[in-house]
């Protein structure tokens, strides 16, 4: 059996359809597999392509329909964060925001050698946005986050 990728997440949404279009439109993903639900109004299962990984969307659906997770806004929040590494940070976190997504964290140089920065979808679920600047070695990041921390204080 061939695994394309063993660990896909699967998010839950208010608007499935609408997490696919943003999914695509901010990320730069190809949308896979489609199937609405039997009311023909919510995606029971929707597949994205991001750089050849998969991640599943879903509307959120009640336990007597099947369903047993939660959208982050049920939840009033989310304990996860998916971080993308990318070749533009700065772009993909633009193209989010203007997409409804809103900025945890502005992009900015960090001690590990990214450029790096947060963001919530307008579905409630946050995302690390990471663009790799250069390799470091353990030693140079343990220093540089010496310095970064103490410039925080």
């Amino acid at each position: 059996m061939n695994q394309e990728d063993q660990f896909i997440p699967h998010l839950i949404v208010s608007d499935g359809l609408a997490a696919l279009e943003f999914y695509k439109n901010a990320f730069g993903a190809e949308e896979g597999h489609r199937m609405m639900a039997p009311d023909g109004k919510r995606l029971m299962h929707g597949e994205i392509m991001l750089d050849e990984h998969k991640f599943f969307v879903s509307d959120e659906f009640t336990a007597t329909e099947g369903g047993s997770c939660k959208t982050p806004q049920t939840l009033g929040g989310t304990c996860v964060r998916i971080t993308l590494l990318v070749n533009d940070a700065d772009a993909l976190v633009e193209r989010a925001v203007a997409g409804g997504a809103r900025v945890l964290m502005p992009v900015q140089d960090m001690f590990w050698g990214g450029r790096y920065g947060k963001i919530v979808d307008p579905f409630g679920h946050e995302w690390g946005i990471n663009q790799q600047l250069k390799e470091q070695s353990e030693a140079e990041t343990e220093a540089a986050a010496v310095d970064f921390f103490a410039k925080q204080q």
